[in-house]
């Protein structure tokens, strides 16, 4: 049996398996299996989902949110940093 992949519904931005807020724990993990290899590429893609996320979110509720530092966790806080070479 296949898993549902753990992705959004978008303009509301919840998990469409899990209905957590997006990316939720398994959706997370399914990024870092997806994107191992390019973890820079993984960074733009959720940065390019993250303006939209806050667009669609805004939209959706002009006066209460969304709040750009939660938002900005929720979707890029979470990934784990990369030591920078030395030099």
């Amino acid at each position: 049996m296949t898993r549902a992949p753990h992705r959004a519904i978008q303009p509301f931005w919840l998990c469409r398996v899990c209905a957590a807020p997006w990316p939720c724990g398994d959706g997370r993990l399914e990024l870092l299996r997806e994107y191992a290899d390019d973890r820079i590429g993984l960074s733009f893609h959720l940065a390019t989902l993250y303006v939209q996320a806050a667009t669609d979110l805004h939209q959706i509720h002009p006066y209460e949110g969304p709040d750009p530092g939660v938002l900005f966790q929720r979707f890029l806080g979470w990934l784990p940093r990369v030591p920078r070479p030395p030099g």
